[in-house]
């Protein structure tokens, strides 16, 4: 009996290709996330949760902008090509794509930092604390 894992087969590797080399253009991880930050990021660390929860403890660099609130006059600072880099608490939250689906209604160019504070604190990096 094949188990739930073989019982539908793989793609073939001609479409599994496609579909990874695809995930880059969706999502980044803390750890290039990190590196980027500290050679000088070319995008906006968006913190997507409460502000309250931003002043907890937060990626240092990112920007608090809660996904409810952003909208179009929000962005206004920021040049219409800027890439943004959403996240949040974890892979347990969805607010990272939450905001994601905001930046991308809006025209904005946008990934998610996969693993969101979670996956930064499992990397051993240090969260930044209260507001900025």
């Amino acid at each position: 009996m094949k188990s739930a894992v073989t019982q539908v087969p793989a793609a073939p590797s001609d479409i599994a290709r496609e579909h990874f080399a695809a995930e880059f253009s969706f999502e980044t991880d803390c750890w290039d996330t990190h590196d980027a930050l500290s050679k000088g990021a070319d995008f906006v660390l968006l913190d997507v949760r409460s502000p309250a929860m931003f002043a907890k403890g937060h990626v240092p660099g990112a920007t608090n902008l809660p996904h409810g609130k952003i909208i179009r006059s929000k962005l206004a600072d920021w040049p219409d090509d800027t890439l943004f880099v959403t996240y949040c608490a974890g892979p347990h939250c969805n607010g990272a794509a939450r905001g994601a689906l905001r930046l991308a209604e809006l025209g904005r160019p946008v990934k998610i930092m996969a693993g969101g504070i979670t996956g930064w604190l499992d990397e051993g990096f240090e969260l930044a604390m209260g507001e900025v």
